[in-house]
């Protein structure tokens, strides 16, 4: 995936465990093409490896679109894990520390949220979730018009 403005979204399915090590690796190559460095690839690989395994586990399966952002300085990848599940029911609920539906340590969502610079959910009970995050290379987001 090549860091340019033309750079195209890649769609990856979500409904194995195989497809899990699949997306991690290609979510890490994705990060270092861009520039992010090692720590902030860790984190990001981190978050998509737990909110891949959501859409596998809570999701049923899925799919997740790798974005290259490049805004300028600096570039960003923006994932969206998109399923057609049975959606969350409390949002706020999911979303606490602590809190699990699947025996886990309840620190997925609420995990991977720290581990990104933008992170938004959208569900609806009955109809499927899509977690979408965003990370830049850099420490800071990038400063956007109007915002």
């Amino acid at each position: 995936m090549q860091a340019s403005r033309h750079a195209v979204p890649a769609t990856l399915p979500i409904g194995s465990d195989a497809d899990l090590a699949w997306v991690r690796q290609q979510v890490r190559q994705a990060a270092a093409e861009l520039g992010f460095g090692l720590v902030q690839q860790t984190k990001l690989v981190t978050a998509a490896s737990e909110l891949a395994r959501n859409t596998l586990v809570h999701g049923g399966g899925g799919h997740v679109v790798l974005t290259p952002l490049d805004t300028g300085q600096p570039l960003g990848l923006r994932l969206s894990f998109v399923d057609d599940g049975p959606g969350i029911r409390d949002l706020d609920q999911a979303m606490t520390d602590g809190y699990t539906s699947g025996g886990g340590l309840g620190l997925g969502m609420s995990g991977a949220k720290r581990l990104v610079h933008e992170f938004e959910v959208e569900s609806r009970p009955g109809e499927g979730t899509t977690v979408t995050v965003t990370a830049w290379a850099t420490t800071v987001p990038p400063s956007r018009p109007g915002v």
